[in-house]
């Protein structure tokens, strides 16, 4: 069999085949193959599947049922994963699938064998390996009381990981690493004395020993109080030796993973022996998928080399993977640092010298240099060539081709260019915390150099959000962190974070520091220099053209020296294409970017963009890595076109380029401008076949949105601008999309003041709008307020304007529950329809329907539903099905037959959660909830009853306020509540509002109440 299936059980039941996820549908045949997954490999019998399945209880007929569910599984996996044997059934665990738990398990044996070993650094990257496989409490959406004898094994098992993963943070010298995951673990298991032994020992090494003798007598009252016994040998003894200082309490020096034991024999003398990697200075933070990336690279190509912005830490991530790999070259790891060499004549010299040649005679540098490595397994470690690019990658090509055994790793913003070159670029640091407690990579940055620089109690407990949000603002750039570091010593976090819109004056090394010995304090220097622009082991004048000290000391000098690297068009779209917030697509850049007329000589001075130029411009600049790379929408969809962004540190650099050159104001209008054109092309393209894409990208596009708005407010003439910016989002529903609807009425009541009356339609649709979204807010005095705005710029009945015809008639159904609406919204239904106003007309025809189906009788409920389901259909609009479908389950609920009700308001949520949509659910989830609840099942409606709610609670919607909808909602939750008792419900309820996966525990209950053929 050739599908490679991966089964993950460490959390929600998730299966995938060749990397897609597989729909296993109802919630016992997932069931069944959580049984068979807990003994892949093995036989389990037919009756311990019954058992598994249903308890004590099992159905008449229960085996043939498994045998079904079986048939079900080998339909949706293949015939060859569940084999069949006379005993019973067994899934196979041969042909490279994959199980999380096996996995799990032999991570965590290998990572206590390395602890073992004394080889904490490995075993960190093991067990944290290990743990990032779970997903949630194992089995979530499953019934717990099927796997009461596994999960709790499966949690024991995963709480023994989180203790070995915290003994190697330890162990390894990185105790403030395990801290905020003890924090954690302490709370959740706040009887389990092994966690409160780290935690004093973490707190104790990283020199708070008041805080760790006050853990001792936490834990103590805590089991006097809960169990009224004293802490174990353990603690007391750990107690003890705390109040005597025992030297073994010390905190253990961290070590480099490749750094032996014992100290290593020296080496060889001579050139072409041991290398001349500095040795670090600081510590070495993260970056273990980058280093097992660049090891894997360098054992497939000769040449690898690291791109990525300035201050990312290329040279670092160089330093640290030569070190790694080094025992693999008999002649050494040598680095080669071409940051001082200005004169491509001078490349080979430079790599001569720190190889440590003495060739006196009349051959090129090149030649000698060729010769010396012919017969050599060596590592080269080329820093720095982005400026000498060409240079640089003639000479490697040269060297490659004379030294089969030459392995080169280059760091440069942009690539050499040299055939086989394999290229790694390096992201920021990770911004994201790590397995449900632990700081990412950033804020460990952060942490460590400030405590490097005597501050640390200015990013401890209490600053974890502020130091967040710092390297989240400073995009996870090592640099800038470290800088930021320095700073810790004279301002709080916060102060710092006040200050970051003058970031390069405020991120530049403070005079003190400014020249002081390389990496003191944690400082970023040049790896092996004495001084700035110094080559490794050389007195410094012997390279003689020098680049004096280049970027060391402030980020604008990073960007600086980036800047200089380009040509004028390429500085001039950098500094253009700082006017986009968060990511961009070609369209966007060209629109906005590109001049009307741009003579040649114009553009080759720099002056000006021509359109057809900008894509070749973006090219330059992510080959320079100015701009990066976003990745594309999903497969098919129409928003999957590339999209790009500007760190926010360069995007500001570009920004200070424009003000500078008195551009700023022109771009913004155009970007402006830009912006109303598509999202006026969004409402006139809404609910058709492309709604889904509009819905996504505009979702992609708020940021840049949001921008366009800002400025809309405070640039005179521009509010209108902005105001048909807001309306038409509203048209499309974007703002429901995204659960943002509140944000909508800010900017909505924050532009309107501003547009004049007597702008024709706007004038008409400002206050329908404002009307529209506090209705839906349930704000019922501030929509009667803008009703009435909606009479005073409309002529009375009935010349009134269709869009205020339609918001008259949402109001009559959604506020009073009036039968009035149903022939108001028809009536502007027509009138829309009449314009040619395609998603206008969608929208009066789904509250006509959903009138006629709460407000009228079954025959025009019957009529109105089956109408808007055939124009959602006949228009192709998936947003406009998902909705279509809801109200087909809603039809049946009020006027038909409950049960039916149950298969389109499951697909309506299999819809909804394939668009991503966050505002469609909650009303889907209640909707089911009434329906289970007429069908007689109280508690599973009352758990979709709290899964509803929970997605209420991200839109922000009051149910009560929606009079049909706070009717059904009030009377389906008391005849529920009556029939289970209040703590039954209240407990039912909670699992519904709690649950990782709202949706699938729904479809899952829909599943077992309809039957899986039906539903």
């Amino acid at each position: 069999m050739n599908a490679q299936y991966e089964f993950g059980i460490l959390g929600p039941l998730v299966v995938t085949r060749d990397g897609r996820r597989v729909s296993l549908g109802a919630a016992q045949p997932r069931t069944l193959l959580a049984a068979l997954l807990l003994d892949a490999g093995r036989v389990v019998p037919v009756d311990a599947l019954v058992d598994r399945l249903w308890g004590e209880c099992p159905p008449p007929g229960a085996r043939n049922t498994v045998q079904n569910y079986v048939l079900r599984l080998r339909r949706a996996l293949g015939p060859e994963v569940v084999r069949t044997d006379r005993r019973g059934y067994a899934l196979d665990a041969e042909g490279g699938h994959r199980l999380d738990t096996h996995r799990f398990t032999s991570l965590t044996r290998e990572g206590v064998a390395a602890l073992d070993a004394d080889r904490p650094e490995r075993a960190l990257e093991l067990l944290g390996e290990a743990l990032a496989l779970w997903r949630g409490e194992p089995l979530a959406d499953l019934e717990p009381e099927r796997f009461r004898d596994v999960v709790p094994v499966l949690c024991e098992q995963r709480l023994a990981a989180e203790e070995s993963w915290i003994d190697a943070a330890i162990r390894r010298g990185r105790p403030a690493d395990a801290l905020p995951e003890l924090r954690r673990l302490t709370r959740l298991h706040p009887l389990r004395e092994r966690f409160w032994a780290q935690r004093m020992l973490a707190l104790y090494q990283c020199g708070r020993q008041g805080e760790a003798l006050a853990s001792f007598r936490e834990i103590s009252a805590l089991l006097a109080e809960e169990l009224g016994v004293d802490p174990g040998v353990e603690l007391k003894t750990l107690h003890q030796r705390m109040l005597t200082a025992a030297p073994d309490l010390a905190p253990a020096v961290p070590r480099s993973p490749t750094e032996p034991v014992q100290p290593a024999a020296p080496a060889a003398a001579g050139p072409g022996r041991g290398g001349n990697l500095p040795a670090e200075t600081t510590s070495f933070i993260g970056r273990q998928k980058e280093l097992a990336e660049a090891e894997r690279l360098l054992g497939l190509s000769r040449l690898v080399t690291f791109t990525g912005v300035g201050g990312v830490g290329k040279t670092r991530l160089a330093l640290r993977t030569a070190r790694r790999v080094a025992s693999a070259f008999p002649d050494g790891a040598w680095l080669v640092d071409l940051a001082a060499v200005t004169d491509p004549a001078l490349v080979e010299r430079a790599v001569a010298e720190s190889l440590g040649l003495r060739d006196q005679s009349t051959r090129s540098a090149t030649d000698a240099v060729a010769d010396h490595l012919r017969a050599r397994r060596l590592l080269l470690v080329l820093d720095n060539c982005e400026h000498l690019v060409d240079a640089a990658a003639t000479l490697v090509l040269r060297l490659l081709r004379a030294a089969p055994d030459l392995r080169v790793l280059a760091t440069s913003r942009e690539r050499l260019g040299v055939p086989g070159e394999h290229l790694l670029l390096v992201p920021c640091l990770t911004l994201r915390d790590e397995r449900g407690g632990g700081a990412c990579e950033a804020v460990r940055l952060l942490y460590d150099r400030a405590a490097a620089c005597a501050v640390a109690r200015r990013t401890g407990e209490g600053y974890g959000a502020s130091a967040a949000e710092l390297c989240r603002r400073l995009d996870g750039i090592p640099l800038a962190i470290e800088l930021a570091a320095v700073r810790l010593g004279s301002l709080s976090v916060e102060e710092v974070l006040e200050r970051l819109e003058d970031r390069f004056r405020l991120l530049t090394a403070p005079r003190h520091l400014a020249h002081a010995s390389p990496g003191a304090a944690g400082w970023p220097a040049a790896p092996g220099t004495s001084g700035p622009g110094r080559v490794p082991g050389k007195a410094a004048g012997r390279v003689p053209v020098l680049a004096p000290g280049r970027y060391l000391q402030t980020l604008r000098g990073v960007m600086d020296w980036s800047h200089g690297l380009c040509t004028p068009g390429e500085r001039l779209l950098w500094a253009r294409l700082s006017v986009f917030v968060g990511c961009f697509d070609l369209r966007a850049a060209e629109a906005v970017c590109a001049d009307e007329a741009s003579p040649p000589e114009s553009r080759e001075a720099g002056e000006s963009i021509a359109r057809e130029d900008v894509l070749d411009l973006i090219d330059a600049l992510v080959h320079k890595s100015v701009v990066t790379v976003e990745p594309a929408g999903s497969p098919g969809r129409p928003c999957g076109a590339t999209r790009y962004r500007l760190l926010e540190t360069i995007r500001q650099y570009g920004t200070d380029r424009l003000r500078t050159a008195g551009s700023s104001t022109g771009l913004l209008v155009r970007h402006c401008e830009y912006y109303r054109e598509l999202t006026a092309r969004a409402a006139a393209e809404w609910c058709g076949p492309d709604e889904a894409g509009w819905l996504e990208r505009l979702r992609r596009e708020l940021p840049n949105i949001r921008s366009a708005l800002d400025f809309c407010r405070v640039r005179p003439g521009l509010a209108p601008t902005g105001a048909a910016i807001v309306v038409d989002l509203t048209r499309t529903r974007c703002w429901f999309f995204g659960s943002t609807l509140g944000e909508a009425r800010h900017w909505i009541d924050s532009l309107s003041p501003l547009v004049d009356p007597g702008l024709g339609e706007l004038t008409v649709m400002v206050p329908v709008m404002k009307a529209f979204v506090a209705i839906v807010q349930g704000d019922h005095s501030a929509a009667e307020a803008h009703l009435a705005e909606c009479r005073a710029v409309a002529p009375e009945a009935p010349g009134r304007p269709a869009p205020v015809v339609y918001i008259e008639g949402v109001y009559a159904l959604l506020v009073p529950g009036d039968p009035a609406s149903i022939a108001q919204l028809a009536h502007a239904r027509g009138e829309f329809i009449a314009a040619g106003q395609a998603g206008d007309a969608h929208m009066a025809t789904m509250f006509w329907a959903m009138a006629a189906v709460f407000l009228g009788d079954r025959a025009e409920a019957r009529f109105a539903c089956d109408t808007y389901v055939a124009e959602a259909e006949n228009a192709g609009a998936e947003w406009a099905r998902s909705w279509a479908q809801w109200c087909t389950g809603l039809t049946e609920l009020l006027h038909g037959e409950p049960r039916r009700g149950l298969a389109p308001l499951c697909d309506a949520l299999v819809r909804q959660r394939a668009l991503d949509d966050n505002w469609g659910p909650a009303w889907s989830l209640e909707t089911l909830a009434w329906t289970l609840g007429a069908l007689g099942h109280h508690d599973r409606a009352a758990v979709v009853l709290g899964a509803a709610h929970r997605y209420r609670q991200v839109t922000g919607a009051r149910i009560t306020e929606l009079g049909p909808f706070g009717a059904l909602h009030a009377r389906t939750r008391a005849v529920v509540r009556e029939h289970m008792g209040a703590e039954a419900y209240t407990g039912a309820w909670q699992r519904g509002a709690t649950a990782e996966d709202s949706i699938a525990l729904a479809l899952g209950i829909a599943h077992e109440v309809h039957g899986p053929t039906d539903v």
